[in-house]
């Protein structure tokens, strides 16, 4: 099989699934059921200072569902760890001796004061803990102390942080990047000027899932009153995505090791941010949906992926569609696809013909007897058809041999799709010189 050990900035562990710092890394008893279950890592729940810590005694998750009650994203307003910081610390301990193999990463949050981080790290090092993750994301709750985001929100506050973490510490140091901003390379930058030796990401997006039309209050509603929250699970994967990439492909921070995060609920989804350059994954509420134990479907899915693939490490895959994310302007403007329904698969359910009918293009027919077929001359490879057809497979996008015409354009088609970045026909061609 496959070889999934990880060794991410010199954390190792058996596999590259990791909880992330969540509910489900708040104590000993959590963890130890998650290590059982085969999970390869934690980033324990973030400690602080504060003693005075209290988290809401009512709903702390609002929720956004599909169709068929599937759990799409969760918003929470809970808080940092409200246990004591000596009791987390002790636990951490005692996991980290039972299961030395596994990654054991703790998070920390504290005032934005360098005598406060120079007091907890040394007390979390003597854990044995592999590593820490500055919590530099939070949006809720902490970042109104001054806190999480909104140290996240400002390069120079991360820079300056991390800068204090690294001189203060021999473990290696995670900065947890906040998506509540314009740009994320720029705080991707600055934690790698401070010595940052990963960034992990994304955290939550600040949100308010759903407002209650009875009490025409947020939810979760507290005693009649509700707040933003922190917004994760699948919906936010394709946010996640792009940062991840984002920061991968810059030149500023190329080779700096990433830790994905964001709605990662199946091996493909894992294998996604590891194709774009994470080294190793968190996951919080897939477990939090389906229990510690969908993690063992996590890893016998990429398994069999990679075996399939031949693909026979991490190191094979880590990275890999890196180099194929671009910038709009030099994509291949002579590549030409065109929509094609197999009438096998059709349904009749006439989805396509009413989206692309209505709004897009008018390229696809209804002729009778409710058989629907694509109009070539009318295509403009959109694929709104692909996507909102309920059948997969049934509409594919089918590439145009080089040299045909395209009969939307009578355009020849180019040969020359390896070379678009000069082709003469790229408008960007000489600025890209």
């Amino acid at each position: 099989m496959a070889d999934l050990r990880t060794e991410f900035v010199g954390v190792k562990s058996p596999n590259p699934f990791w909880l992330a710092s969540a509910p489900p890394t708040d104590k000993e008893y959590n963890v130890r059921r998650a290590f059982e279950a085969g999970w390869g890592g934690v980033v324990w729940k973030t400690l602080g200072l504060d003693p005075h810590v209290v988290n809401v005694n009512g709903p702390r998750y609002g929720a956004v569902w599909g169709a068929d009650r599937r759990l799409l994203g969760l918003n929470n307003i809970e808080l940092i760890t409200d246990r004591p910081l000596e009791t987390n610390l002790r636990e951490i301990k005692a996991v980290k001796r039972d299961w030395p193999d596994r990654a054991m990463i703790v998070s920390l949050m504290v005032p934005c004061d360098e005598e406060s981080w120079k007091f907890i790290l040394p007390l979390v090092e003597e854990t044995g803990a592999d590593a820490v993750e500055l919590n530099f994301g939070c949006p809720h709750g902490m970042s109104e102390r001054g806190m999480g985001s909104a140290v996240g929100q400002v390069p120079e506050y991360i820079e300056m942080v991390t800068r204090w973490c690294k001189a203060n510490t021999r473990m290696p140091v995670f900065v947890k990047l906040t998506p509540n901003i314009t740009d994320i390379r720029h705080p991707a930058r600055a934690a790698k000027a401070g010595g940052a030796d990963a960034v992990s990401l994304i955290n939550t997006i600040n949100s308010i899932t759903s407002v209650n039309l009875d009490l025409f209050a947020p939810e979760p509603t507290i005693d009649g009153k509700g707040s933003h929250g922190g917004y994760c699970g699948p919906a936010v994967k394709p946010i996640a995505l792009n940062m991840v990439g984002e920061i991968a492909r810059d030149p500023e921070t190329a080779g700096l090791p990433i830790s994905g995060i964001g709605g990662i609920t199946t091996w493909r989804d894992a294998a996604e941010f590891i194709a774009l350059g994470a080294g190793s994954v968190q996951v919080c509420t897939a477990a939090m949906t389906y229990g510690f134990k969908v993690v063992q479907e996590m890893i016998s899915g990429l398994n069999q992926w990679m075996d399939d693939k031949g693909h026979a490490d991490m190191d094979a895959i880590c990275g890999r569609a890196v180099p194929n994310i671009s910038d709009w302007q030099y994509l291949n403007l002579n590549y030409v696809a065109k929509a094609k329904i197999n009438q096998d698969l059709c349904i009749s359910c006439g989805r396509c013909f009413a989206a692309c009918e209505d709004t897009s293009h008018q390229a696809i027919a209804m002729n009778p007897g409710r058989v629907f077929e694509v109009k070539d001359d009318e295509c403009v490879a959109c694929n709104l058809c692909v996507n909102v057809c309920p059948v997969e497979g049934c509409i594919t996008m089918e590439p145009m041999t080089p040299g045909e015409t395209d009969p939307r354009t009578g355009k020849v088609v180019e040969k020359d799709y390896a070379n678009w970045t000069t082709h003469p026909n790229n408008p960007m061609a000489k600025a890209a010189e």
